[in-house]
């Protein structure tokens, strides 16, 4: 299969430290990919070799199936988005977005074409004449963005983009940004820290850590079934609860305080009698109540009850020390259901919703 973007066994190491450690990656064609992790994790740096920017300590970059590795930055078919748009004050929208194919000496008449087709594609056609300044910050961010694809490239980069912008408006461009990489087709590679965002847009995610890809899958596999603490406490809320397995069989069964055990979706790794495991459970996977005869159900006192809008976070003691997060949806029919603190409860989850994690 050729792919978009290939990286095999790709470091790149700052004396004894290694920003970037042995990582392999396959970008498929007409994909939007996110290199997710924290600050100092890799991300940027993994996005400027690809760039050219910096240059590979080893391994191997291809683009669709070149390898580029020592291929300087202006001979590669990438484009960068970055979070501060370094637009050019002086010059006008469409004269900002030009500005590439001008040094490149492409025909003036082509130019206009293709400037007013890269504006029109990020909704900005009718502020060619206005200046960087006359504009809002979403705004500059398409401008920016057309500037990318005017030149055409074969993969855009976007380097935190929209890490300048208020709440409500990187919102509203997290989602506008998906529907223009739909409409042009152009692979995009993205960086950020802000798990929502990668959520939101991404076909697939990488989740960074310590200069190394922890896991690459879907949304959905990252969320639902992290392979590992490091992206299940990165990704969501997760309650994390301590045990030792009393047995394997099915789903396993998890010691967590003398009286109190746990049911939890199988490992895939053999796994001793009494070994010290983890379960990660999201709050919104447990179910609250104030009766249940179910005997999987678990009985606790509510410990905090806090409104957030469209949830009530619940903290329940379910034993000596042992707590769990709850997250219950506000329904208007349900308002009279909420607990107070102090509140005896029961809770419970399916087995297949509480992650066995053994790092």
């Amino acid at each position: 299969m050729l792919y978009a973007v290939e990286l095999v066994n790709l470091s790149k190491a700052y004396g004894n430290f290694r920003a970037v450690d042995d990582i392999s990656l396959q970008i498929r064609e007409g994909e939007f990919f996110s290199i997710l992790g924290p600050s100092g994790c890799g991300k940027t740096t993994t996005l400027r070799l690809i760039a050219g920017f910096e240059t590979p300590t080893s391994g191997r970059i291809y683009l669709q199936g070149r390898e580029i590795s020592g291929v300087p930055p202006f001979q590669r078919p990438v484009n960068t988005v970055f979070q501060n748009y370094a637009l050019f004050p002086h010059m006008s929208v469409a004269e900002n977005v030009a500005f590439g194919l001008e040094m490149q000496r492409v025909p003036r008449k082509e130019i206009e074409r293709r400037v007013r087709e890269a504006l029109e594609m990020v909704r900005m056609a009718d502020r060619a004449n206005s200046r960087p300044h006359q504009l809002s910050g979403g705004q500059q961010q398409r401008v920016a963005l057309a500037r990318a694809l005017v030149n055409r490239p074969a993969v855009l980069l976007l380097d935190e983009p929209l890490g300048a912008l208020d709440l409500k408006l990187r919102k509203a461009m997290q989602l506008e940004l998906k529907q223009i990489q739909q409409e042009v087709g152009i692979t995009f590679i993205y960086v950020t820290h802000d798990q929502e965002e990668a959520l939101t847009m991404s076909d697939r995610i990488a989740v960074m850590g310590h200069g190394k890809v922890l896991q690459c899958a879907t949304p959905e596999e990252i969320y639902e079934r992290p392979q590992s603490r490091y992206v299940a406490d990165f990704i969501g809320e997760t309650n994390f609860l301590e045990g030792r397995l009393i047995s394997l069989n099915g789903t396993a069964q998890v010691q967590l305080e003398p009286e109190l055990s746990i049911a939890a979706a199988s490992s895939e790794r053999a796994l001793a009698q009494g070994a010290p495991v983890t379960i990660a459970i999201r709050p919104e996977k447990i179910a609250l109540s104030a009766q249940d005869s179910d005997p999987s159900a678990l009985r606790g006192i509510v410990r905090e009850a806090v409104y957030i809008g469209t949830d009530m976070r619940y903290v329940v003691q379910l034993g000596q020390r042992t707590q769990v997060v709850v997250r219950v949806q506000n329904l208007g029919a349900e308002r009279d259901q909420r607990f107070r603190r102090g509140d005896s409860v029961y809770v419970k989850w399916a087995a297949e919703n509480a992650r066995l994690l053994v790092d």
